[in-house]
């Protein structure tokens, strides 16, 4: 099973590090971050090097629903109550600055990516809601947005109360991103594939940047990953959670250019898709903190029941990470001040539109330029909710690392997924159709928590910061720098 955006998409000229090199700038990371910042520092007489540990395009930006909206269910009634009312015109601003940065490029350069302008809804069918989405309503139009109010939608979900913008825009990320990439080949950026970096040293004037065998000198470093897995005083796993969820998409007859998502969770969300041979719904569903619900074929099988009430079947079905941060606000910046470190991520399930301004804003501080998002973005910014919820989210941890220590021997694994010791060590076996058995190490490198087997994805999943091993123990998604493959000699 795989995302719909991966569905006839092929990578050329895929080069690996093979030497030791030295660059101006380094990005690590080849997601909607990564290679929209490179993309924006094409022709500034530097030396840009962007580093991916598997194809550009090909993680989390694979698993959106590649949506480019700024109505983000009821954000800017919490940004109000966490900050003021020129915070939240700020992000608003941000936002909509994105999805025109991204309609630009892609007239630009005259890129095919089924992009389209779309009417977006966000709906509620608890009582309790209603007020809240009310309010959203007023919010936006005191920030002069046109809002309009429904009592129905137009799908097959229930609804007592909706609000909606007509100028937001849908696309196929990995067309988009994937462009991106060739136009910054030919302008002499250097693209490194399934190059993986597992250490940063700081140096007086410029950092390291190791991989197994080779190195990456750098005057600055830009971190554009999911999870920035190697920055111990930035403090992530108390700082954020992860919020897993579930998409499926499906061939339909009818095309219609509207959104939907649910003003709470757990997050309903729909979008239409495009191409030139057919018509997709996407479906996405039963949200939830990480480490809860570790089931994970119980999780897909609620979604699919769920899209089967929409005559949807999981043609396409798949699973996505979301780093949520507790302001709602993403992190955008120097870390701890360090001119030559910068971090975007936490990007709060709107990858699309805060990774790009994400690459605006990082471009920017990399050329000496000032940005009017750089101060409500700041990693280091301080707010009241770390009072309350840092100690919550460190407890939820504590949780999520016990829970999988304790039921990894559920009755819902079937019989052809065996945990047990070998040479003292713990591991997980997974037998495939041929009767193959594929052995790995039962414990994520990054700290210690037990993984999970997701029987539809085929991957060993940690339920504490979501990294993920295919069935042999190569890593494919952070924050693990390592493998889990199982060595006989051990």
């Amino acid at each position: 099973m795989k995302s719909l955006w991966l569905e006839n998409i092929k990578v050329n000229d895929i080069k690996k590090l093979n030497k030791n090199i030295k660059t101006d700038i380094l990005i690590i990371g080849g997601g909607i971050t990564g290679i929209t910042t490179a993309y924006e520092l094409i022709n500034k007489n530097l030396k840009i090097t962007l580093v991916d540990q598997n194809l550009t395009g090909h993680g989390i930006s694979s698993k959106t629903t590649g949506k480019l909206n700024y109505l983000q269910e009821t954000i800017y009634t919490d940004l109000l109550n966490t900050y003021n009312l020129n915070t939240a015109k700020l992000y608003l601003k941000s936002q909509r600055d994105a999805i025109k940065e991204v309609e630009k490029i892609i007239n630009y350069n005259n890129i095919d990516c089924d992009f389209n302008w779309v009417e977006s809804f966000v709906f509620t069918d608890k009582n309790e809601d209603i007020s809240k989405l009310k309010k959203e309503k007023r919010i936006l139009e005191k920030l002069g947005v046109k809002v309009y109010e429904h009592d129905n939608i137009n799908i097959n979900l229930e609804c007592l109360y909706a609000i909606s913008v007509k100028d937001t825009a849908i696309f196929h990320p990995i067309k988009y991103i994937l462009k991106l990439r060739e136009i910054c080949k030919n302008n002499n950026i250097d693209i490194y594939e399934n190059t993986k970096i597992i250490n940063l040293e700081k140096k007086t004037n410029y950092y390291v940047a190791h991989t197994n065998k080779f190195k990456i000198e750098a005057k600055k470093i830009v971190i554009a990953t999911h999870y920035p897995f190697f920055i111990l005083p930035f403090f992530m796993p108390i700082k954020t959670y992860i919020e897993k969820s579930y998409i499926i998409a499906d061939n339909i007859n009818d095309y219609y250019k509207t959104t939907y998502i649910t003003a709470s969770n757990p997050c309903k969300s729909i979008r239409y898709h495009k191409d030139n041979k057919n018509n997709y719904m996407i479906y996405l569903s039963n949200s939830h903190k990480i480490c809860n619900n570790i089931n994970e074929k119980k999780n897909f099988d609620k979604t699919i029941k769920e899209a089967n009430k929409l005559n949807l079947k999981d043609t396409y079905i798949w699973s996505n990470d979301d780093l949520i941060t507790y302001d709602k606000m993403p992190f955008i910046g120097k870390i701890n001040n360090d001119d030559n470190l910068l971090i975007a991520t936490g990007y709060n399930t709107w990858g699309m539109t805060n990774g790009t301004i994400a690459g605006i804003i990082l471009s920017d501080i990399l050329l000496g330029k000032n940005n009017i998002y750089e101060k409500i973005f700041n990693p280091n910014r301080h707010t009241i909710t770390k009072l309350t919820k840092y100690p919550i989210n460190l407890m939820n941890n504590m949780i999520g690392f016990y829970r999988t220590k304790f039921n990894k021997q559920k009755t819902w694994y079937p019989n052809n997924i065996i945990f047990t010791k070998i040479n003292g060590k713990q591991v997980g076996i997974y037998k495939d159709n041929n009767d193959i058995s594929h052995i790995v190490y039962n414990k994520c490198p990054h700290m210690g928590c037990s993984l999970i087997f997701n029987e539809i994805e085929k991957t060993w999943d940690c339920p504490c910061h979501a990294s993920r091993f295919d069935i042999d123990g190569k890593c494919i998604k952070g924050p693990s720098k390592y493998n889990i493959t199982f060595k006989n000699n051990d």
